[in-house]
């Protein structure tokens, strides 16, 4: 069963300054959403409320459609950007106790804390004390505090800063498998093309207010405006002068073209294939850095 994690109207300040600013979205269960925007758009102080480590002004957050309690909030998974752990005491033994704090039992924290450590590639390294391990297996270690107690709500800032391409699919891997069970899943990162890879929905801030929400699809149509790639073997140069056409970008035999409104994508198949053979043409789909772009500037 999925339950959906609901940011409603949520503003909040700081002082005079607007930090937040009539903030909605929506976190659906058993999907991954990534949470972009520029350093200082909002994002830490967002997961900050939905964690309930500080209150809104206005606005609230839902969980299956019932606002969040402390009791509620007991089952959420959380990850800080800033490294949160003990220094000191071994990986072992720090994600034993903070599976405990969050009521399991000696021996199920025992056994969640081993298969956990195994999964992130740290049983190796579960007798060592934090400040040893090196800045991405620390990350891990992180995720596997975040996890220990198989969060209803799994929340993450950053998680992959730090970490190497392989540590990343590790990652991925045991998201999806928490994402699998229904909870919903949000994570925020800078890294844009790994989110688009990653993330069934996406939320983009700026400036403390939501500019873009929902699946990819939905995004890509509602913010990139269509545009077409022709592949062919002499210069594409003669789009220049073809009616409808207007270039963006021309490298020899590749062209990037936008067409008026209601014109016909395939008259201008036909004519390149007057003049040769096609190698490629179709839309372009854009990326998730040029709807960021487009929706931020």
């Amino acid at each position: 069963m999925t339950t959906v994690l609901n940011v409603s109207s949520v503003s909040r300040s700081f002082g005079d300054r607007a930090v937040l600013k009539n903030v909605s979205f929506a976190v659906g269960g058993g999907k991954l959403t990534g949470f972009v925007g520029a350093n200082g758009a909002g994002k830490t102080t967002t997961m900050r409320i939905i964690l309930g480590v500080l209150a809104a002004d206005t606005g609230e957050v839902t969980l299956g459609g019932t606002p969040l309690t402390r009791e509620v909030r007991q089952r959420f998974g959380y990850m800080p950007e800033e490294r949160g752990l003990y220094p000191k005491m071994t990986v072992h033994d720090q994600i034993v106790y903070l599976g405990r704090l969050h009521g399991l039992s000696s021996s199920a924290a025992e056994d969640r804390t081993k298969k956990l450590l195994e999964r992130l590639g740290l049983g190796e390294r579960a007798g060592e004390k934090l400040e040893k391990l090196s800045l991405g297996n620390q990350q891990r270690a992180q995720v596997a505090a975040a996890l220990v107690h198989d969060p209803e709500v799994l929340v993450l800032d950053e998680p992959f800063s730090g970490l190497d391409p392989i540590a990343v699919e590790t990652m991925v891997e045991v998201l999806r498998d928490r994402a699998a069970t229904g909870a919903p899943v949000l994570f925020s990162s800078h890294q844009l093309e790994l989110v688009e890879r990653l993330c069934d929905d996406l939320v983009i801030i700026a400036d403390g207010g939501i500019r873009a929400a929902g699946d990819r699809a939905t995004l890509r149509a509602q913010h990139a405006e269509p545009r077409y790639q022709l592949q062919v073997d002499t210069d594409a140069g003669w789009l220049r002068d073809q009616p409808g056409v207007t270039l963006i970008d021309l490298d020899g035999p590749r062209a990037v073209f936008r067409l008026q409104d209601g014109f016909d994508d395939q008259k201008v198949l036909l004519a390149a294939l007057e003049r040769g053979p096609v190698r490629s043409f179709g839309p372009v789909v854009p990326t998730l850095t040029e709807i960021f772009r487009e929706v931020v500037r």
